[in-house]
């Protein structure tokens, strides 16, 4: 008599299902507007930092210039900051951005500011420090524009990214100081324009 021999039944291994996509990427979800503005407050607190660093060495720099009164005028010699000239005793005047954008200013430069019997101020740089020029893209951030070059951040005036109609995204040539740290430049010209 003939038994029914069936083999036992071994179990299959089952490969497990794979994980939805979904369950694979979940991530926590970024928020990217908080991220923007914690980037945004964190650029703004370095840019006080280095205004508060550069302005007092700004400021000793000034200590040694002249300051004279007449009859018609009064004569003030200061260091230009980035936007500012800074007098001895910390006092500063505001620089007309057409004129620190016209004349290529940069920090460090020795300006004399006549202040005419009338209110009138009167600007003209008299000491230019070294200059070397770089090369760097120009990004807006916050309604702020800077350069990115040699791996540095330097702010530069409106008043020259709208003379030279430039954008975010376009190579400009720059002009620093040669021997000092700065974190503002002057704006020489567009080197490559970007996508026009």
């Amino acid at each position: 008599m003939a038994t029914n021999k069936t083999k036992p039944q071994t179990k299959s291994k089952s490969t497990p299902k794979s994980a939805k996509p979904e369950a694979r990427t979940a991530a926590p979800k970024i928020e990217l507007d908080r991220v923007r503005q914690l980037l945004d407050s964190a650029e703004n607190q370095i840019r006080q930092a280095r205004a508060l660093l550069f302005g007092g060495l700004y400021g000793e720099k000034a200590k040694q210039l002249h300051h004279a009164e007449g009859d018609d005028a009064k004569v003030i010699e200061g260091v230009f900051d980035g936007e500012m000239m800074v007098a001895s005793g910390g006092k500063r005047y505001p620089v007309p951005p057409n004129y620190a954008s016209k004349s290529k200013l940069v920090p460090g430069d020795i300006l004399k500011l006549t202040v005419g019997s009338d209110g009138t101020f009167i600007f003209k740089q008299i000491g230019p420090v070294d200059r070397k020029k770089l090369i760097g893209k120009l990004e807006e951030s916050g309604g702020r524009y800077e350069v990115v070059a040699s791996g540095k951040r330097y702010s530069v005036l409106l008043a020259s990214i709208t003379y030279f109609r430039a954008r975010p995204g376009d190579e400009l040539t720059i002009v620093v100081p040669r021997n000092e740290e700065s974190n503002f430049a002057a704006v020489e010209n567009v080197v490559s324009a970007k996508g026009r």
